[in-house]
């Protein structure tokens, strides 16, 4: 009798078999099944690993081979001595000499068995699945396998395979001849993606019960990624690499939707996510000696309620016949005017009424208080159903404040004492905000208020600082430069960043609901369309699922990805943030994101593109069911899709962070008409989504003119709710200066002018030499220790005989004093 875990481990490991294999029960049929599909491999299709979650393990797997011969292939390459035992067996010690026995494996010549190895690795991170009876199994031995494979150096080696599938010169021009490129054009590249995807994000997430060693090994990884250590530059850069050169048609059959989901997970994992991001920011407030910040803003919208929709056509008809009938009316309209932000009840409704507030939409409020996008991406189960109604005392709640904390910028408050002195004495004092002589007593009692609320970010420090290294670059010195993850990334990426952000775009252009299909586009679903197309209705429905699931795996990865570049180019320096949003805005991100949302965004966030029973690891730990095609247009019981809300919500922080106080890119959002796009997305009923598009109509309601904010008062009413206060901000009437027309492009050009001030002097190595510093000091010349190379070690002798001794010197010449 031979066991399957046997075979799995050292057969061929395609996906037709071990799905062939799960189903079989005997040893013989299982070695029959072995013997399926390798003699015709042209028409295998391969398994499509698609992360979902940063919790879990959730991925695809598809078989649509229609014929296969049977024939037996035994690769006896990689066998060793664990025949006729289970994996789960094994001791620490024999699980380490197999995955030794692997690595020695992966550096043979040969392609295919490379790939076989490679294959068996990717068993072992799965989890080995066939010898789990549950999912908690399965995952519980993936995360064991993982951390065993990264300490005997698995990720190294299949990072020197993957640098040679993408330098594989004759794959990529192959790619570019074939005129329609399938699965089985990127199975090496996938099986490679798959395996190291599977490894950075099982050691990113940290669990209570894991050791020391453990501990330990994830801070060692995260530093090995986020150093230059491969060919001299970070990991993420060399997906960057890949993701260009897949956009420049060089290399169309790069898995796109792999490479992108990896490059966010290492950017999250080497960065940080939200919570090391405030912590980082805490940090770095206490080094600059400012206060610390008024409030958490993650917790403060964790704890925000959201929205009521806005009422429709036949809630207003419904009302109106209530009022005839006598009864008191809901007043949808009312409840939408507050946004219903704290809950306010009528404890003088009879129950009736009470019963149908508490009824309706609000059954997808469980996305509300879901915060963290790029540390959480996990299916939100239904909400349980509501709890038994309270006294009506007891419902009654009132807001004891505003949720954020009114601020003030320095300059707000300059501005606010050269209008007073202006009026009441007759000359200002230029940024001179102290004095306060000759001017009435209300004035001081406001300037103290705004002193109160003064807010100092870290970004004008940075600026400040920049200013004085830019006018007196002699006395202030050299600017000493801590090398954290976010300036080596940043770094990197500086020569070709426009390449690297024009990529993304395009990608998100081409995965983007509403755009088109064009012949000059790049087609990204390389990794996801068979050699062959279906021939039936469910295969068909497979299919278009599978297309659309797809694309909104590419707008989320991209989405989160942007985001977290330009959090942390903020906090690590604001001209970072500065370059890389300016070239966001060249490359029209701005329209880009609004041509996104121009769609029917409730239907986008209510898409049900996933088919649970291929989950994994529910799909190998549980019977497969029939699928028809009444199940599949059913789809799941969830009332929304996270991943769908999770990618508006990072688009929408996106084109707030590249619009924030510029008011040259605000008026793009006014020139595009985005004012009417924006209040559709209030539609959706998720407190953080709907605090960033109040947000983005804020900035812009004083360019929109006295009628629209005249029927839009809801609105404001709403933003006046949700949105932080500035003191001195006159956004609800449009009577500040800075609304007056101005020459946008000045402002771009000044800001492109100071970011290359600052990338020159900071950057630049080919620096006037004149200006260089020397030590012309003889003894502190003679006392520098100098660091030699460790190869010149080994041959300093035949140096000292070849340069020195050979060589006629007149010593006392140059001891002499000239």
């Amino acid at each position: 009798m031979i066991d399957l875990s046997y075979l799995i481990l050292h057969m061929p490991f395609t996906e037709n078999t071990f799905c062939e294999a799960l189903q079989q029960k005997s040893a013989a049929q299982t070695l029959e099944a072995y013997g399926k599909c390798f003699t015709n491999i042209q028409r295998e299709v391969c398994t499509v690993i698609c992360i979902q979650s940063p919790a879990r393990i959730c991925g695809r797997i598809k078989f649509l081979s229609e014929r296969e011969e049977r024939s037996l292939k035994y690769n006896s390459s990689v066998l060793c001595s664990v025949k006729g035992r289970r994996w789960m067996e094994l001791s620490m010690e024999e699980q380490r000499a197999y995955v030794m026995r692997l690595l020695d494996a992966l550096e043979v010549t040969d392609r295919d068995k490379r790939l076989k190895v490679a294959r068996a690795i990717l068993y072992l991170a799965q989890g080995v699945f066939d010898e789990c009876d549950t999912e908690t199994d399965v995952l519980y031995w993936s995360r064991h396998n993982v951390f065993l494979l990264y300490d005997m150096g698995i990720f190294t080696a299949l990072l020197e395979l993957l640098s040679m599938e993408i330098d594989n010169n004759q794959a990529c021009s192959s790619a570019v001849r074939k005129p329609a490129i399938s699965l089985a054009d990127s199975t090496e590249l996938r099986v490679l993606l798959s395996i190291m995807y599977l490894m950075v994000e099982t050691i990113r997430v940290g669990m209570e019960g894991d050791s020391p060693e453990r501990k330990a090994a994830r801070e060692a990884f995260k530093t090995e990624l986020g150093s230059p250590l491969y060919n001299g530059e970070p990991f993420a850069l060399l997906l960057f690499t890949m993701v260009t050169k897949f956009c420049s048609m060089n290399a169309p059959h790069f898995p796109m939707k792999k490479v992108l989901l990896l490059l966010w997970k290492t950017i999250l994992f080497t960065l940080g996510g939200f919570e090391e991001l405030q912590e980082m920011k805490v940090r770095m407030r206490e080094l600059l000696n400012l206060p610390p910040l008024p409030e958490d803003s993650i917790k403060v919208v964790r704890n925000m309620r959201a929205a009521s929709p806005p009422a429709s056509a036949m809630e207003l008809i419904e009302q109106q016949q209530q009022q005839k009938r006598g009864r008191r009316s809901r007043r949808p309209l009312v409840k939408q005017d507050s946004l219903d932000t704290y809950n306010e009840r009528d404890p003088f409704k009879n129950d009736d009424a009470r019963d149908e507030e508490d009824d309706p939409e609000d059954v997808d409020s469980g996305i509300e208080g879901e915060v963290d996008p790029l540390d959480r991406d996990v299916i939100i189960q239904p909400p349980p159903p509501p709890p038994p109604l309270r006294p009506p005392t007891e419902r009654v709640s009132f807001p004891k404040g505003l949720p954020w904390a009114p601020k003030v910028r320095e300059k707000d408050i300059e501005h606010f004492l050269e209008t007073s002195r202006n009026k009441f004495i007759g000359f200002t004092l230029g940024n001179d905000i102290d004095t306060l002589v000759g001017l009435p007593r209300p004035i001081h009692e406001s300037v103290k208020t705004l002193k109160q609320h003064k807010y100092v970010s870290i970004a004008e420090v940075q600026i400040k600082r920049e200013e004085e290294l830019q006018q007196c670059p002699m006395t202030m010195g050299e600017e000493e430069v801590e090398e954290t993850p976010a300036e080596i990334l940043y770094l990197g990426m500086l020569p070709s960043l426009s390449q690297y952000v024009i990529a993304l775009l395009k990608l998100l252009l081409a995965a983007a609901p509403t755009s088109k299909a064009k012949t000059d586009s790049i087609n990204i679903l390389a990794d996801v369309l068979p050699e062959e197309m279906p021939i039936t209705v469910l295969q068909s429905m497979k299919l278009g699922i599978d297309v659309n699931r797809h694309k909104e795996i590419i707008v989320k990865a991209i989405s989160a990805l942007l985001l977290l570049l330009l959090k942390h180019f903020k906090l690590n320096h604001i001209y970072q943030f500065e370059y890389v949003a300016q070239h966001l805005v060249f490359a029209n991100c701005i329209p880009l994101i609004l041509k996104f949302f121009n769609q029917n965004i409730m239907s986008y966030i209510s898409a049900k593109n996933s088919i649970c029973a291929l989950d994994f690891p529910h799909c190998v730990v549980h019977e497969m069911p029939e699928l028809t095609a009444e199940s599949l247009e059913a789809g799941d019981s969830n009332q929304f899709c996270w991943r769908n809300l999770f990618s508006c919500i990072n688009l929408l922080r996106i084109l707030n962070k590249i619009t924030k106080w510029k008011h040259s890119r605000t008026m793009m959002l006014v020139v595009f008409k985005s004012a009417p796009i924006l209040k559709r997305a209030l539609k959706v009923k998720q407190a953080m989504m709907q605090l960033y598009v109040l947000k983005l109509l804020k900035i812009q309601t004083k360019y929109l003119g006295r009628q629209w904010r005249k029927s839009n008062m809801k609105t404001m009413s709403a933003i006046y709710q949700k949105v932080r206060h500035r003191l001195n901000d006159d956004w609800a009437y449009g009577n500040d200066i800075d609304a007056r027309p101005w020459d946008f492009q000045a402002e771009e050009c000044a800001l492109r002018e100071c970011i290359e001030k600052f990338n020159m002097r900071r950057y630049d190595k080919n620096q006037n030499t004149e200006f260089t510093p020397v030590d012309n000091c003889l003894q502190s010349v003679l006392g520098q220790r100098v660091d030699l190379p460790e190869d010149f070690h080994y041959s300093y002798e035949m140096w000292l005989e070849r340069e020195v001794f050979s060589q006629p010197i007149q010593w006392e010449g140059l001891l002499q004093a000239q």
